[in-house]
Order: C-alpha cells, then structure tokens, then sequence
C-alpha cells in the first residue's frame, strides 16, 4: 500500500468519533440480546442467559456438537457442557449419538426447545423490523450487508493465547 494512502486513512480514522467501534458492536448486541429476551419472556419462556442464547443460535445454525460450539464461542468444553447439561434440564435439547462419529454426541432440539428457538428467531425478526422502522430500513441492511461480509483474516496474524474463536 502507498504509505501516502496509508497516512491519509490513518488521518481519516483520526477524525472519527473517540469511542471505538467494539462499544458500539456490543451495545447493539445487548440491545438484540435483551430484544430477544423479553420476546421470549411474552412467549411464556423464562429468559436464558447469553452464553445459552448464542448456544441455541448456533445450534439453530446447524452447529450441533459441543467442541465446536465451545471453539465457535471461545469458551472451554466444560462450560460448554456445563450449560448444555442445564438446557437439556430444562428440556430444550437432548444429546444423540453422532451417526459420524461414535464418541461423540450431538445436541438437537427438543419439542419445547424448537418452540423457543421458533419464538426466539420471530422476536429477533420483530427486533430487526422495529430497528428499520427507527433507523431506516437502508440503514438495517447495510448494517447486515457489513456485518455478514468477509473481515479477511484476524489482524495481527495470531490469535490471543488461550483463545480459539473462529470468525467464521
């Protein structure tokens, strides 16, 4: 890159707002997470708590066994399973054996565990709506467009010791 262009984008950045864009990701983030929560709470479910609302998301997204889930959220297996064992509890998902792989289980939804996954994904849809109607609908999609493209690699190469999150 043109250490010229390089400098100039550098000044660019320098004219924007102090706060960085980290506190504004995880504002929004609580926002739709709590969105989420009282959704589910008007569906007659009790709230779960984010570790397990991203769980049920994931699995929902086709991430069904608890090493990925835990290397997906950066957490260890333990807490993963930890938080598995009290959603089966509560019976929104059993284990089954992995027809791929013997040793190990994947987590699927219950009956009552797809009834909040369906009434969490309508309130997270309701939240999108109700997010447009506020701050426009041209605002909310490219909001999405920019959250879904590709980032390109973590910068700096590595990855923190003891973290394995995936980005993708």
């Amino acid at each position: 890159m043109d250490s010229s262009l390089a400098a100039t984008e550098r000044l660019d950045m320098e004219d924007q707002p102090p706060e960085v864009l980290m506190r504004g990701l995880l504002r929004a983030y609580y926002w739709m997470d709590e969105s989420l929560q009282n959704g589910l709470q008007q569906a007659g479910f009790r709230p779960r708590t984010r570790t397990q609302t991203m769980i049920l998301i994931n699995i929902s997204n086709g991430i069904t066994r608890a090493a990925e889930l835990a290397r997906v959220l950066g957490v260890s297996r333990q807490a993963i399973q930890q938080q598995i064992n009290e959603l089966e509890q509560d019976e929104l998902v059993t284990q089954i054996p992995d027809p791929e792989d013997r040793r190990a289980n994947r987590i699927v939804f219950s009956e009552k565990g797809s009834e909040l996954i369906n009434a969490a994904l309508a309130s997270l849809r309701q939240a999108e709506q109700s997010l447009a109607i506020r701050i426009g609908y041209e605002s909310v999609g490219q909001l999405r467009r920019t959250l879904m493209a590709d980032w390109g690699p973590v910068i700096g190469e590595r990855r923190p010791p003891g973290r394995k999150r995936s980005v993708a």
